[in-house]
Parts: structure tokens; C-alpha cells; sequence
């Protein structure tokens, strides 16, 4: 078999979840004997336009004729069997899809969020999940300027979501879509997608490090300081956590953002000696730091799709404490692989977080567990094998 799996990244200097579920997909299939060939776009590219072509920029989020034109040239050169995209946005662009269905390869689509259907793309509003435009024309993402704080930059986006719906490219140009928990499938249904062509395929880990169910007394956070993330729901809730009874507790904040500068303020200005700021950390660095702690926090407001965080964390034979939303609460299991609090909501956390401290033995059983769900569900055997058969099936549906 010989795939075509394509991606559009969108900084070199940060990687995204999405970037590396790519990277380690493509590695992945070529391990196992899958013939594998890219097409890629880097959005950094923009940086290096000249201005007329910036400001061309928003039609090709309707229709990239470079990439319509150089995929069908790959196409025509490698004869893939089947093409996979990750990520389109923001110069991949829908004419990937029709270069594809004109030179007759089946497409699949892995659905990282809710970009096809939200102008933000994470069905979010005022630091709130809104559903508003779910099942619906996304006009309103207009109306509060749902991208980048603005009515202009929010036009665009949501226009290329409108007429692409309208014409049928969702519904009529993709095979197949991925989907990586069964909330996100239903969530894409209720959006419009056909049922019958979402599949469920977790996000995996290569390579995983071995569990150790050993601790430092600390509790971590990992992932971009960013409002969607709940970083400050943790800030709140260490206030609240009585430093008298738990004054040798912190937790660990590693990772870099938009709201970094703020919530390092704010705990300098609480004088919240029980938090540590670490800054952005290689991956390697990252594991050493989970695989130390007590438990991980993943406070997210947001739908995740599926938080690489928890992969890690399982892998690492560590508990989790996370927002009882979306699919969330589908990964964690209340009371086997961690626990689960309202989201935003720091004194629901603070109870959490006071149970996982003051019972310890069960705190590591459920680092066990969540280690045999890892097992169970996310290792790259497990991956391939749920990869493969979505990609014969899709063949064999296009035979």
C-alpha cells in the first residue's frame, strides 16, 4: 500500500499536538513496511510573502491552485492508493480534496478540532464552550469576531467554512473521517458530518517511557498557557488550598503561551510559593519532570479532542485530575485512571487535589490502571492495527 498523508504545520518554532500526531503517524507506517509519501505546507511561509500575495491570502483559504496543482503532479508521479490529511489550514486549503477525488484517490480526514465548522475552531466563546454555530451556518462567529478578537480576520474563515458546507466538499469530497473519541464523533455528527463515514482512532505514543508509580510530592501541568487551557482554574484553587495542612505540595506548570507573563504575575503578586513555572521543556525533560510527579492536572474549558497530556500521563503510570468535559471525561476514567472536577471550578479542584495528597495508595492504583488502559488502548501496535483497517475499508468501499 502506498499513502499519501499530508499535513499543513503551522509553526516550526512550536509544534503543535497535531504536528506531531503527524510526525509520529508517518513514522509509524513507514516502520511497519507502508510505503508513504508527503505533501506538506508550513504556515510560517506567510511571513515570507510579499505584500500583494498577503493579501490574497484569505481567497486561498477557499481554493489553493498551488496546492490543486502540485498535489495532482505527486498524484500523477507516485500513484498513492489513498490520501490521509491532518491538518488543511491555513495554505493546504479544501483543494487538496478535489485534486485527490478528480485523479480518483480515496481521501481520508483526521479531525484534530472543530475547524470545518467553528470560525475559532475550538467551540469556544469568552473563555466558555459554545455550541452556537453547531449544526448551523457559522455567521455568528462573525458577529463576535470568533478569530483573533476580530470581525474582519473572523469573515474569512467562516465564509470558507459556509460556501465549502454549502457546496458539499464536507459531505461529498472526504471518504473518510477520523475522529479520536466517540464525544468528539458525536459532536462532528451533530455538526452535520455523515455518521457513517467517522471513525474512532485514539491518538497514540511512541516509544512510551516506562511507568514509575514513584513521586516528588508535586503535582504538573503541561500544555500551551492559554485561556482554553485552565491555568488559572489551578492558580485559584492553590489559593484556596490551606498551605498550613499541605505546605509541602506544589505544582509544576511546564509549558509557554499568550497568558504566561499574566498567571506568573498573578502568583508572584498572591506570593504563591506552592507554584513553580518552569517554562517550555523538551519532550524528554517533560517525561522525566511526569514521571516524578504525584498526579497530573489537565484543567482544560475547552472540547479537547484527545489532550497528548493524558496519553503521556497514562504512559507514565500517573493518575490524572481533569475537567469533567467533553472528551475528558471519556479518557478518564472517575475514580479508576483519576478524577473528575466541574470545570472551572477551583474549589471542586481543590477537593480533588486534597483526596489525591491524603490517599496516597489509591492515588497510585490508579496510576496503575491508567498505565494497563495505555497498554490497552494507545500503544503504536494498537494504533496501527485500528490505522490499517480504516484505511481497507475505505479502499474496499472505493473499488
Amino acid at each position: 500500500m502506498k499513502v499519501l498523508l499530508s499535513h499543513n504545520f503551522y509553526q516550526s518554532s512550536s509544534p503543535s499536538g497535531e504536528d506531531v500526531v503527524f510526525n509520529a503517524e508517518r513514522e509509524l507506517l513507514k516502520a511497519n513496511g507502508v510505503e508513504v509519501i508527503t505533501y506538506e505546507r508550513w504556515n510560517d511561509d506567510i511571513l515570507k510573502f510579499p505584500s500583494y500575495k498577503k493579501l490574497t491570502l484569505p481567497f486561498g483559504l477557499f481554493w489553493s491552485k498551488v496546492t490543486y496543482n502540485e498535489l495532482k503532479q505527486l498524484i500523477k508521479k507516485e500513484k498513492p492508493d489513498i490520501a490521509h490529511f491532518h491538518n488543511i489550514f491555513y495554505l493546504i486549503s479544501p483543494s487538496a480534496y478535489y485534486a485527490c477525488k478528480d485523479a480518483g484517490i480515496p481521501v481520508i480526514q483526521t479531525l484534530h478540532n472543530f475547524r470545518f465548522f467553528c470560525v475559532s475552531g475550538l467551540l469556544m466563546r469568552d473563555g466558555k464552550v459554545c455550541e452556537e454555530c453547531v449544526g448551523k451556518l457559522p455567521w455568528r462567529g462573525v458577529v463576535y469576531g470568533c478569530y483573533k478578537d476580530s470581525r474582519l480576520y473572523s469573515i474569512p474563515i467562516a465564509l470558507m467554512e459556509g460556501i465549502h458546507r454549502f457546496i458539499g466538499t464536507w459531505r461529498n469530497k472526504i471518504d473518510a473521517y477520523i475522529a479520536l473519541t466517540e464525544f468528539c464523533k458525536k459532536k462532528f455528527v451533530e455538526c452535520g458530518l455523515p455518521k457513517e463515514k467517522i471513525f474512532i482512532k485514539p491518538n497514540f505514543l511512541l516509544n512510551p517511557p516506562e511507568p514509575d508509580f514513584s513521586d516528588y510530592g508535586y503535582a504538573i501541568f503541561l500544555g500551551r498557557l492559554s485561556q482554553e487551557k485552565g491555568v488559572d482554574v489551578i492558580l485559584e484553587a492553590l489559593k484556596i488550598l490551606n498551605p498550613g495542612n499541605y505546605r509541602n505540595f506544589k505544582v509544576k506548570i511546564v509549558g509557554d503561551g499568550p497568558m504566561r507573563k499574566t498567571l506568573e504575575d498573578k502568583a508572584v503578586l498572591e506570593k504563591m510559593g506552592n507554584i513553580e513555572f518552569t517554562g517550555r521543556m523538551d519532550f524528554n525533560n517533560c517525561i522525566k519532570l511526569l514521571k516524578r510527579s504525584k498526579f497530573m492536572i489537565m484543567p482544560a474549558k475547552w472540547y479537547e479532542g484527545f489532550p497528548m497530556t493524558i496519553r503521556e500521563s497514562f504512559a507514565c503510570g500517573k493518575a490524572v485530575i481533569a475537567s469533567r468535559l467533553g472528551s475528558m471525561a471519556e479518557i478518564v476514567e472517575d475514580g479508576k485512571t483519576g478524577l473528575l472536577f466541574e470545570p472551572d471550578n477551583p474549589e471542586d479542584l481543590v477537593e480533588k487535589i486534597k483526596w489525591m495528597i491524603e490517599n496516597e495508595d489509591a492515588c497510585i492504583k490508579m496510576g496503575k490502571n491508567a498505565r494497563r488502559v495505555f497498554e490497552e488502548k494507545y500503544t503504536a501496535e494498537r494504533n496501527l492495527e485500528i490505522l490499517m483497517k480504516i484505511y481497507h475499508s475505505v479502499l474496499e468501499k472505493n473499488r
